[in-house]
């Protein structure tokens, strides 16, 4: 979101209640901080800033809240499964992390899954990312969208919804393809088996996005609590650009990289191509399909230029 966007969330017209870092972080004050400092450090994804501190003042919280919605939504589905005269099912909790690439989203994430499974009721959390659910290269070049690799029509987004349909009737056993960021492609015949989980939290680009002309229901209806990292936009491009940087001179220098190509340029001419990935393909699909559905989330976290969140807007009640 743009900074000068940002006052309309204070107005009257505003779904969201703006809460500052400092009240926020007095909303968990009570509540014990689970997890090491080395934990933390696994957590935190390449180019993203997390410390202590963030975690106390910020997840915690969001933690709790989360722990609170979990238990509602459970007695109320027992609730009405007695008004029905059915036996109450237990079903999945699923929360909703939608955001930009290179905003933290992967990170908010994972960070979730491992405060929200020290929980008591919540101690089986799955995460799954939409990653997975991207149509194979050759799919894509059969398509001539490679370039759209990200775009909500790269995705098979009928399956997807099947996923998650499945997952939240509480079927045993759901399966979803497996992404490999190595080889930038689906791993064929690979797949990833969810099974009875408390919490699953699903995190992706369009999570949020409305449905589709010829689709009645949206992915987001099947969520239970929907999160929406938000940054200003020349912040996320500058957190790309050097998250670009880190893996040329990592992960990009396997032989097997779908990017190896990228580690063997010159580091102006790799930047270059990385500013142009920016201009073309992630600030368009940012300002087209992502940050429009920031308005369908239950909350939104505010970062700051260095990653930290610095508000926090609650949907209201």
């Amino acid at each position: 979101m743009a900074e000068d966007a940002e006052p309309q969330a204070d107005t009257e017209l505003s779904p969201f209640v703006v809460i500052s870092r400092q009240d926020w972080a007095e909303l968990g004050a009570s509540t014990e901080q689970p997890l090491t400092a080395e934990e933390i450090k696994q957590i935190q994804g390449l180019g993203d800033v997390l410390d202590m501190q963030e975690v106390v003042d910020v997840y915690l919280p969001l933690s709790r809240l989360l722990n609170l919605y979990v238990a509602e939504t459970q007695s109320l589905h027992a609730t009405t499964s007695k008004f029905l005269g059915e036996r109450a099912k237990r079903v999945p909790f699923i929360i909703g992390v939608a955001g930009s690439v290179a905003v933290g989203k992967s990170t908010v994430a994972r960070l979730l899954k491992e405060l929200l499974r020290r929980w008591e009721g919540t101690p089986k959390v799955a995460l799954v990312t939409t990653d997975g659910f991207l149509y194979p290269n050759a799919e894509l070049e059969r398509r001539e969208i490679m370039a759209r690799k990200g775009f909500p029509e790269s995705y098979d987004r009928k399956a997807l919804l099947k996923f998650v349909s499945d997952i939240k009737s509480g079927k045993d056993h759901v399966e979803a393809p497996v992404y490999s960021h190595l080889a930038y492609d689906i791993l064929p015949g690979d797949t990833v088996t969810i099974d009875k989980p408390d919490v699953v939290i699903i995190e992706g680009l369009n999570v949020l996005q409305a449905p589709e002309k010829d689709q009645p229901l949206a992915l987001s209806d099947f969520f239970d609590f929907k999160i929406y990292v938000d940054a200003d936009t020349d912040d996320i491009k500058a957190w790309y650009l050097d998250r670009f940087k880190k893996l040329r001179a990592g992960a990009f220098t396997n032989p097997k990289s779908y990017f190896h190509r990228y580690a063997e340029m010159e580091q102006e001419d790799a930047l270059a191509m990385a500013e142009g990935f920016w201009n073309n393909i992630n600030l368009p699909n940012l300002t087209e399909n992502i940050e429009p559905t920031l308005s369908r989330a239950t909350l939104v976290l505010q970062k700051g230029s260095k990653h930290a969140v610095k508000k926090v807007l609650l949907r209201k009640s």
